[in-house]
């Protein structure tokens, strides 16, 4: 009985195999670059990496990973589209639900779409509204979310879990919790030391701006509204002389401007 059942059970062939191959270890790098890519993206634009090394992370390297991430992320899905047994079809790559799959490919085929969409709108984050930008480009929490469970129900569904889940959790858990840090308010921050409280004693905050090097982000905005405006014409409005509870978003404004256009003198600094 056994036999005449497994008679009937189609091995799988040696072309779907290597696809499937390709499909695990294109599936591996991208869920690592990705963690890595959150982790320095953060680390980058929050000023963190200078704080604790005395040396600026190179944006360079949140982009070089963010492209290594994509394009590994691409040749993975797209690698389902070589099975001789059409389990996947292009509607279901690119629509979730769309073959009534399960919720680990629809959660994968979300996250990867809004991947891609930050990744263009990062490039042409010049062209946009600073703080439209800004804004959209956190939904990339949102992918590497999306992404990471779709990666640890893969590999659960593919028997996998037991070989990779130390990896998995060496590379998601500073992802997780710098992105937890980064979402915490400025007064946490100070508490645990990562951001300069103000003693409330000594000189006065001033804050300046160069222009040239100001190329009208807005992300200084998000971190502190009460502080920096950018006005409809694209001129940066600001508060030169900022109150004392308002250093902490100052200080983190100034951490997260890309061109380092923002000085703070004064109170230590």
């Amino acid at each position: 009985m056994t036999a005449s059942l497994l008679a009937v059970i189609p091995a799988p062939s040696p072309h779907d195999s290597g696809v499937r191959d390709i499909a695990t270890l294109s599936a591996r790098f991208a869920y690592v670059t990705m963690c890595l890519t959150l982790a320095w993206g953060v680390l980058s634009a929050t000023g963190w990496i200078r704080r604790v090394t005395g040396h600026e992370a190179l944006r360079g390297g949140h982009a070089v990973l963010a492209v290594f991430s994509l394009a590994t992320g691409v040749v993975h899905g797209l690698s389902y589209l070589f099975l001789d047994d059409d389990s996947f079809g292009v509607l279901a790559l690119l629509i979730p639900f769309a073959g009534g799959g399960f919720a680990r490919h629809a959660a994968g085929v979300a996250g990867l779409e809004l991947f891609i969409a930050v990744s263009v709108t990062a490039a042409l984050g010049r062209r946009m509204s600073g703080r439209g930008w800004q804004r959209f480009h956190q939904l990339g929490y949102l992918s590497v979310g999306l992404l990471a469970i779709h990666s640890w129900l893969g590999a659960a569904a593919n028997g996998d879990l037991a070989t990779v889940w130390l990896g998995g959790i060496t590379v998601l858990t500073p992802a997780v919790v710098l992105t937890v840090l980064r979402v915490l308010p400025p007064r946490t921050l100070v508490r645990l030391g990562l951001l300069d409280g103000d003693t409330g004693r000594g000189e006065p905050v001033r804050i300046s701006v160069d222009d040239k090097k100001c190329h009208r982000y807005a992300i200084c905005q998000a971190e502190a509204p009460q502080v920096f405006q950018l006005q409809g014409d694209g001129q940066l409005r600001y508060l030169r002389k900022p109150g004392v509870k308002q250093l902490p978003l100052v200080q983190a404004a100034v951490r997260a401007c890309p061109m380092r256009a923002i000085q703070l003198r004064g109170a230590g600094q």
